[in-house]
C-alpha cells in the first residue's frame, strides 16, 4: 500500500489535521497513524511481513484503511475483500487466493517498538478484485511504483492538496474509490469516507466537501444537492465510463470543475480530459489502437509505468501483454494517432455479433439514456438461431415507453443497432464501482425466470 510513510510524515507535520471522516466520526493524522503503527506491530508479532497477503474485509472503511496501513508498514500486500459476500463466496475467494491472514474485523492491536520495512518501488502493495469478477475470483496486483509515481500527475491535473476535503462516496473494494482514499491520504487532505452511496446523507457531505470522486451517473445527483444545500464543492473527478457533455456543461455552470478519465483496475490511469476538450493520454502513457484490416474499431494497447503486475494466483481475464510491455483489457476505440483524442467506443468482449454485424453496446446505451423515462440502461446480445444474437435492451425507469425508445431507435441508430427485445427492471444490478453489471443481466436474461425483469410491451 502506497501512503503509509506519507501518513506518518503528515501525522508528525499536522497531527490534528483530519485524515478520515467515517460513519464513526473523524480520526486525525496523529490517531490514524498511531492506530497503523499498533495494527503493523500485532502483524508483526504474528509473523506477518513481506510477501505476506493480507485479506482485509472490514465494513467500516476507516477500519479497512487502517489494516491497509498496518500491512504496508508490516511489508505485506493488502487484499481489499468485500464485506457484503455471502460466506460461500467468502470462502471461495479465500480457497483461491494464496491468502496468509484474513481480517473482517478491526485489526488487533499491540505495543511495541514501530515495524520497520524498507520500501522498494517493486513492493506488491495492493491487491482488489476487479468489478467483473465471476465464478473465479481475479485480484489484480499492483506494485508500489504503479500507484506512487502517479501521485504527482494527479495532483497537477486535479489541484488537490492538503486543505481540500475529498469525499469519496463509494465502497473502497472498488479500484476507483480505492485508489481515491489513498491518494487523498498521501496529499494530507481529509478524506470523506462514507463507505457506500448514500442519497439522504449528500447535502450533508457536500456541505464540507471541496472535491468528490464519483462515476458519471452519480455526478447529476451530486450537481442536484449542491444546487439545494450548497457548498464549497470545485472539483469532481470522474472515472469508469463515458461522461455525457451536458453534465459537464452543468458542473461548470455551478463553478465545479470536471477532471474525467478513462482507466481500467489492470491498467490504472490511461488518459484524461481535464478541459472537455476530449480524452489525451495520461502523463507517462503511450497508446496504441490495433485496427485490424477491414475494420473500424480495434483493441486499445497501453504502455506505461501504471501498470498492474498481473492476477493473483494465475487467474485469468481480460488483461493481454505481448513482449513489448504492452497491456490491453480489450476496450474499442476508434484509429487513434498520437496527439490526438483517444474516442472509446466500448468493451471488445461485449460487442455483440448478430446477423454478420458487430454491435457495440455503449453506442445503443448512449442513444437509449437520452429517452424520457429512462434512468439506465444495459444492452446485451441474447441467442438467436439465424441470426446469432440479438440486441437485447434491459431499461431502468418506471416511466419507460417502448414506443418512444424505439421511436428514438428508428431515429438515431443503424438497423442492426437497433433492440430487437425490450426489457425493464426496477433497478439495474451494479459493479461495485456503480457501473451497470452487463454479464449479471444477461446472466439473469439467460436463467429466464427472473421476477425482476419483464418484458416491455
Amino acid at each position: 500500500m502506497p501512503v503509509a510513510a506519507q501518513v506518518m510524515r503528515h501525522a508528525s507535520a499536522s497531527p490534528d489535521r483530519i485524515a478520515l471522516s467515517g460513519p464513526g466520526g473523524d480520526l486525525g493524522y496523529a490517531e490514524l497513524a498511531a492506530l497503523a503503527g499498533r495494527a503493523a506491530r500485532r502483524l508483526a508479532d504474528e509473523g506477518v511481513g513481506p510477501g505476506a497477503l493480507v485479506a482485509a474485509g472490514q465494513a467500516d472503511p476507516v477500519a479497512l484503511l487502517v489494516a491497509v496501513l498496518a500491512a504496508d508498514l508490516a511489508g505485506a500486500t493488502p487484499l481489499l475483500c468485500d464485506h457484503a459476500w455471502s460466506e460461500e463466496r467468502r470462502a471461495q475467494v479465500m480457497a483461491a487466493v494464496p491468502v496468509t491472514a484474513r481480517f473482517d474485523a478491526p485489526l488487533p492491536e499491540a505495543d511495541g517498538p514501530p515495524v520497520r520495512h524498507r520500501p522498494a518501488p517493486g513492493d506488491l502493495t495492493w491487491a482488489c478484485f476487479s468489478s467483473g469478477s465471476t465464478g473465479r475470483p481475479r485480484a489484480v496486483v499492483r506494485s508500489r511504483a504503479s500507484w506512487t509515481a502517479s501521485f504527482a500527475y494527479l495532483d497537477a491535473l486535479t489541484g488537490i492538496g492538503q486543505d481540500d476535503v475529498v469525499l469519496i462516496p463509494g465502497p473502497l473494494v472498488s479500484s476507483l474509490y480505492g485508489f481515491a482514499a489513498v491518494h487523498t491520504l498521501a496529499a494530507g487532505a481529509t478524506a470523506v469516507v462514507p463507505g457506500r452511496w448514500s442519497p439522504s446523507l449528500l447535502a450533508d457531505q457536500l456541505r464540507r466537501a471541496t472535491v468528490v470522486h464519483v462515476v458519471p451517473h452519480r455526478l447529476p445527483a451530486v450537481l442536484d444537492a449542491l444546487e439545494a444545500a450548497g457548498g464549497p464543492l470545485h472539483t469532481a473527478v470522474v472515472g469508469g465510463a463515458a461522461l455525457d457533455a451536458a453534465a459537464r456543461a452543468r458542473a461548470a455552470a455551478a463553478g465545479v470543475r470536471v477532471v474525467s478519465y478513462y482507466g481500467a483496475t489492470e491498467l490504472s490511469f490511461v488518459a484524461v480530459d481535464a478541459d472537455g476538450a476530449g480524452l489525451r493520454p495520461f502523463p507517462g502513457v503511450e497508446i496504441d489502437v490495433r485496427v485490424p484490416p477491414g475494420q473500424a474499431l480495434g483493441e486499445v494497447w497501453v504502455r506505461s509505468p501504471w501498470l498492474c503486475e498481473g492476477y493473483l494466483a494465475g487467474a485469468t481475464g481480460p488483461l493481454r501483454r505481448d513482449d513489448g510491455g504492452w497491456m490491453t483489457v480489450g476496450d474499442l476505440a476508434e484509429p487513434h494517432r498520437p496527439g490526438e483524442v483517444l474516442r472509446l467506443r466500448g468493451r471488445g468482449d461485449g460487442a455483440i455479433q448478430t446477423g454478420g454485424a458487430t454491435v457495440v453496446p455503449e453506442d445503443v446505451e448512449e442513444v437509449l439514456r437520452k429517452v424520457p423515462g429512462v434512468d439506465d440502461v444495459v444492452v446485451v446480445g441474447t441467442p438467436h438461431p439465424y441470426l446469432g444474437a440479438v440486441v437485447t435492451a434491459v431499461v431502468e425507469g418506471e416511466d419507460a415507453s417502448r414506443a418512444a425508445l424505439e421511436a428514438t431507435a428508428r431515429a438515431e441508430l443503424d438497423p442492426a443497432q437497433r433492440p430487437r427485445r425490450w426489457y425493464t427492471a426496477g433497478s439495474l444490478p451494479r459493479t461495485p464501482t456503480g457501473k451497470p453489471a452487463r454479464a449479471f443481466v444477461a446472466a439473469r436474461l439467460a436463467a429466464g425466470d427472473d421476477p425482476g425483469l419483464r418484458r416491455l410491451d
